[in-house]
């Protein structure tokens, strides 16, 4: 390439952040808004793992205060997924918070500090869209640096939830038909639990697994049976062969001793149709019409239980407006100090409550949910929630 003429039209902002050092982002971001909108300042804060508090990022060990996930007007902006603009007290300067989404997974704000005169309509709509080609540059940077993750941590994350963490697909996924939000707890020291997804043309492959027992041990079951079902996903397989083979794989590794469970899901994309596959213990729940039920599905051995199960799909239907809800054994399983329950009738109160909301805050409500009843965010089993939105296809 020649060099640059005077005449050249000078790089987009989404040009020279693809542009950046993976850990020069927040630098690039700070420079391109001082110099196009005349900010003063600029913070990008990330979403903690256990969604708590959002972080703001810098090169450790100099960090910031971080600021409730769901309170204030950037927990505003968080939750609502929708920029909100702060006057400051005693300031000729507002502050104008932003989310920072990719693909409709939450990573966190970026908050931008303008001269007041500067806060229009027009400037914060075009924040709104360097906020979103912010956020796929963050994305695209954990591949090379660490800053993001790390940024992400108010302490420090065990080796088992490391490896789980790693392994998940983000924390919420949305395209036209649908739109997916997911929560984890404990989220510093989960083990076993997971959730994947995988989408195309026509198709939506949606799976909540539960390796057995905890720490390492859960963690490695779960990563392995997790790959195998991608392996087998990839191949273009059908559903219950899918399972089929992720079951030959955890058996083959440990003999029956050590299992996963499995819900397996296949989505039509234009007619609604769900094929399903129930390998162990996730239970489904769907709202349709105010009413919150469980879909029955035939239970079928966990994958790696036996040697060369046979599994058998099931199908049912989602229309326009259903919620689909699926908690693995440490939502429903659990008890509280009293040893009651965390049932099915706590579950639908808290369904029923959180219906006008998103998927991420009622799967993030539903554990919640589970920590009251428990008394304590330290869940002795892993507990993992998904909510899925259903619109269906536009004819």
């Amino acid at each position: 390439m020649g060099a640059v003429k005077a005449s050249d039209p000078l790089p987009s902002p989404e040009a020279q952040l693809r542009g950046a050092a993976p850990h020069a982002l927040v630098a690039t971001a700070r420079r391109l808004l001082a110099d196009r909108v005349g900010a003063r300042e600029a913070t990008l804060l990330l979403a903690d793992y256990s969604l708590t508090v959002l972080q703001p990022v810098s090169h450790l060990p100099h960090t910031g205060d971080p600021v409730p996930a769901h309170d204030g007007p950037a927990g505003s902006a968080f939750i609502n997924q929708s920029p909100v603009v702060e006057v400051l007290r005693g300031s000729a300067d507002h502050l104008v918070h932003l989310p920072l989404t990719v693909r409709g997974d939450r990573l966190g704000i970026l908050t931008v500090r303008l001269p007041a005169a500067a806060a229009d309509p027009d400037t914060v709509l075009q924040l709104a869209e360097f906020a979103t080609a912010l956020g796929h540059e963050v994305a695209t940077a954990g591949r090379d640096t660490d800053l993001y993750l790390q940024a992400r941590r108010t302490r420090r994350l065990t080796l088992a939830a490391e490896m789980q963490w790693q392994l998940l697909p983000g924390r919420g996924c949305s395209r036209a038909e649908y739109t997916i939000g997911a929560h984890l707890e404990p989220a510093y020291a989960i083990g076993g639990d997971n959730f994947d997804w995988s989408t195309s043309a026509d198709r939506l492959i949606l799976t909540v697994t539960d390796g057995m027992g905890q720490g390492i041990d859960a963690s490695l079951l779960t990563s392995l049976t997790v790959g195998a079902l991608r392996n087998a996903r990839r191949a273009g397989i059908a559903l219950t062969d899918q399972a089929a083979l992720a079951d030959q794989a955890v058996f083959a590794q440990y003999g029956g001793k050590a299992y996963a469970s499995t819900l397996l899901l296949e989505f039509d994309l234009a007619t609604g149709t769900v094929a399903a596959v129930d390998a162990g213990s996730p239970q489904l729940f769907r709202q349709r019409d105010g009413h919150a039920e469980r879909i029955e599905l035939e239970a079928q051995f966990p994958l790696g239980m036996f040697e060369e199960t046979l599994y058998e799909e099931q199908t049912f239907q989602v229309e326009p407006g259903d919620r689909l809800i699926v908690v693995s054994t440490g939502v429903h399983g659990t008890r509280s100090a009293a040893g009651d329950l965390f049932g099915e009738r706590a579950l639908r109160q808290i369904l029923s409550a959180t219906r006008p909301t998103s998927p991420h805050e009622t799967a993030r409500a539903v554990v919640a949910g589970l920590v009251e009843h428990y008394g304590s965010r330290e869940l002795l089993s892993d507990a993992a929630v998904v909510c899925l939105d259903w619109n269906g296809r536009r004819t």
